[in-house]
């Protein structure tokens, strides 16, 4: 087996992967609450996404839709943004409840969310 030379342009060393249900709106809620752009999607059948990348702000997620083969696989998530409190409302108004109300930390303002995928989102903008 040949060893790849390099990481492919536009990826990092570790990226997370996630295997979920509803991949789909999955996107939607990437891109209304963190701004994400959709950089790759291929479809298992005309309602299950197969694989799927989305970039945040240079940062790739991975992630599929669950079936029999590969069940549901969440993750919990450190992620930076602009403004805690504003990102927090807009996963609050797109089905994610409270895991943590923003609050200042000795890191910067933080909050936690869990997101209607079952993913656990840690948002923090440095104070």
């Amino acid at each position: 087996m040949e060893q790849v030379k390099s990481i492919p342009a536009n990826y990092q060393r570790i990226m997370p992967y996630l295997i979920i249900k509803d991949a789909g709106k999955f996107i939607e809620f990437m891109q209304s609450v963190f701004g994400a752009t959709e950089q790759y999607k291929h479809m298992r059948d005309e309602n299950h996404i197969m694989h799927a990348e989305i970039s945040i702000n240079g940062s790739t997620v991975m992630f599929a839709d669950c079936n029999d083969e590969f069940p549901q696989q969440n993750a919990g998530m450190f992620i930076y943004v602009d403004s805690c409190d504003e990102t927090y409302k807009k996963a609050l108004d797109n089905g994610s409840e409270s895991i943590m109300t923003p609050a200042d930390q000795p890191y910067g303002r933080s909050a936690g969310v869990k997101d209607p995928f079952g993913n656990t989102w840690w948002l923090t903008n440095p104070l």
